[in-house]
């Protein structure tokens, strides 16, 4: 009975550890499962206190985006994003696995609506994908914006 309890931890464990590590989405699911995928440059973030959808109080940041190109869903000349994390007063808040949104960073972002209304990133920080400073590709790696709207135009 020791054993299997043992045994039973051990599983679980291991399945809470897999979870927890970012798996290396493509792409292309990212584009599939997103309703909107868009070039856009944050225009301005305004952080506050907030409840997000499972009852959490926390600081969230409010990113208005010009959209430079939409790649898919509706367009619309500019966007609210909205991501966990940000300062308030001398308050802040950082989160693991959403990127920090400043004022002037270009991205393409996958974007779902948002219950409460503007967009939030579709898989979280999967779905910011921060652009280098000439815009051509996704910082520190060789993937271009060109081979992104390649593979969002394949999945329509």
């Amino acid at each position: 009975m020791r054993n299997l309890l043992v045994l039973s931890m051990a599983c679980a464990m291991a399945t809470t550890l897999s979870a927890s590590s970012d798996p290396d989405v493509p792409i292309g699911d990212r584009a599939k499962g997103a309703k909107k995928v868009v070039v856009a440059t944050v225009v301005d973030v305004q952080s506050t206190f907030d409840t997000n959808d499972y009852g959490d109080h926390l600081i969230v940041s409010h990113a208005l985006l010009r959209v430079d190109e939409t790649m898919k869903g509706s367009r619309e000349s500019s966007v609210t994003m909205t991501v966990e994390g940000g300062t308030v007063g001398d308050l802040t808040l950082r989160v693991s696995d959403m990127p920090t949104m400043t004022k002037g960073d270009r991205a393409v972002l996958f974007l779902d609506e948002s219950n409460r209304g503007g967009h939030v990133p579709h898989g979280r920080g999967l779905g910011v994908l921060k652009l280098d400073d000439d815009g051509t590709h996704v910082a520190g790696t060789n993937l271009t914006v060109d081979d992104i709207r390649n593979v969002v135009a394949a999945q329509r």
